[in-house]
């Protein structure tokens, strides 16, 4: 693409497959989950190339390098013409621990838990990640 283009960052995001959905890549900015140069962004923050981006997709904080600007979405084979994974390797041990680490802990033979012990399971892990 052209040097001078800039694409919004909710849109760019998406596109090289960081976020499933555009939608979800606008709430992460609105929630604080995007930086760039140290700044929250919104979701119509533009982007250039050879920006750092550091997305917060907890426990985990990804950190990468713009390479090439798109606003389609691509094939996860092209994404790495566009972006550069520098995420430390000590961030993504973390992922691997998550899985592994049970912070709630349910009797044998309880059964599957209500609506409201969900969302209470779910309250608790995100408290504990962040």
């Amino acid at each position: 693409m052209s040097d001078n283009l800039s694409v919004r960052i909710d849109k760019f995001l998406w596109s090289v497959r960081v976020f499933k959905t555009r939608s979800s890549a606008s709430e992460a900015c609105r929630k604080g989950r995007v930086i760039i140069n140290n700044v929250q962004v919104k979701p119509s923050c533009a982007v250039q190339k050879k920006e750092i981006v550091i997305v917060k997709k907890l426990p985990v904080v990804y950190t990468y390098r713009i390479i090439d600007l798109t606003e389609h979405r691509i094939s996860a084979k092209l994404v790495e013409n566009y972006i550069e994974d520098i995420t430390p390797a000590e961030e993504k041990i973390k992922l691997e621990n998550r899985h592994t680490d049970g912070i709630v802990f349910r009797e044998k033979g309880s059964g599957r838990p209500t609506k409201k012990e969900r969302r209470t399971i779910d309250r608790l892990k995100d408290d504990f990640f962040q």
